[in-house]
């Protein structure tokens, strides 16, 4: 056994004790180097993940929002995650956001999704219904929130969805099941007055109306009543002027479908009026419509066709240029109406024409248009 020599004693060596010593100094200096890569593998992942997210946002789908009515400053604030141009043939998604009145008296939204670019061929529907007491904040919250929710799928296909993340909010109580009372009858109610007086001159107008409503799927009524009277004075000098006018009427409408393309219906309407030279006018018309389109695409294209036909009455506060003071008439009238909302943009256009049957040569024609692209 080998010995060496301390302060003249000889003692041997334990070379287990040596072995320890090594085997700890080896474990220490790689448990130094471990924890150093680990570093080091950490300090470079958080750079290539602050150099990722710009890279992210550069991959993300580029959004073209196609609303006349929308918030988009606060749509862009609420849904960061994609790019938005200004452009629609530069977009992966144009959005076209088009909207209906409900029989409530709120909104029907209806947003497209179409996509372009790597998603073409791809096309979703989803639908936002407002209520008519809903707030405008209410109104771009809850629109904002179905828009983010369309964009998804395409987010989905893209880098950036590394970044996005799903939180559900479970209800605190149980949904309420909602009963309408109403039975989808929706009533309207106003009143307005206007009073001046000055010392040559004082007017007063009075006006009121009130409505009834019902829009289901299947049907359609309107009941509507209105009057108005006005009363001016007037003085100068030593003669004084009085005017009175006003105007009395009431007109109601009955529609039922008779299913995706075809609907029929019922027409009137009485009034009264000064300013007209109506004594008393009544309109009664039947009608039948035809939509080439079915009614679940009529939030984007309509082409109806509107025939209506009906005996007219009137009577006069003063003989008329033809020296009547009252008459019966029949008359009939046709119109064509075209409503395209598309990705390329929107045409709105109506003719219509009509004509007494005791007389071909009283007719009428009118044509409206508008276009935008």
């Amino acid at each position: 056994m080998p010995m060496l020599e301390s302060k003249g004693e000889f003692r041997p060596i334990r070379w287990r004790h040596c072995f320890c010593l090594l085997a700890g100094l080896i474990c220490l200096l790689w448990l130094l180097l471990i924890q150093g890569q680990s570093l080091l593998l950490a300090q470079t992942s958080d750079q290539a993940s602050g150099q990722s997210i710009e890279e992210l946002k550069k991959s993300a789908p580029r959004i073209f929002i196609d609303c006349g009515s929308c918030d988009l400053d606060y749509i862009k604030t609420e849904i960061p995650f994609v790019n938005y141009v200004r452009e629609r043939k530069e977009a992966d998604v144009h959005v076209l956001i088009t909207t209906l009145s409900t029989g409530s008296g709120g909104r029907e939204y209806t947003l497209t999704f179409i996509g372009q670019n790597g998603f073409q061929g791809q096309e979703d529907v989803l639908k936002y219904f407002s209520h008519k007491t809903d707030s405008e904040e209410e109104i771009r919250s809850g629109l904002t929130e179905v828009l983010k929710l369309g964009l998804m799928p395409y987010v989905n296909q893209t880098p950036i969805s590394q970044k996005i993340s799903l939180e559900y909010q479970k209800p605190t109580t149980p949904a309420a099941t909602t009963v309408d009372k109403w039975k989808s009858w929706v009533f309207n109610l106003s009143t307005s007055g206007y009073f001046n007086g000055e010392q040559a001159h004082s007017s007063q107008s009075v006006y009121g109306s009130f409505s009834a409503n019902k829009v289901t799927r299947d049907i359609k009524f309107n009941l509507s009543f209105s009057a108005s009277y006005n009363h001016d004075d007037y003085t100068y000098e030593d003669q004084s002027l009085e005017s009175n006018s006003h105007s009395y009427g009431g007109s109601g409408l009955l529609v039922s479908s008779l299913g995706e393309h075809w609907s029929a219906g019922f027409f009137y309407s009485v009034s009264s009026s000064t300013y007209s030279n109506y004594r008393l006018k009544i309109n009664i018309s039947p009608a039948i419509e035809f939509d080439l389109f079915p009614y679940s695409q009529s939030t984007r294209k309509q082409l109806r066709f509107l025939y209506k036909i009906g005996p007219g009455y009137a009577s006069y506060f003063e003989e008329t240029l033809y020296n009547k003071t009252r008459e019966a008439l029949l008359s009939e009238s046709l119109s064509i109406t075209l409503d395209l909302r598309e990705k390329w943009g929107s045409i709105s256009t109506s003719v219509e024409g009509s004509h007494y049957f005791h007389d071909l040569s009283k007719h009428n024609v009118s044509i409206f248009s508008t276009v935008s692209l």
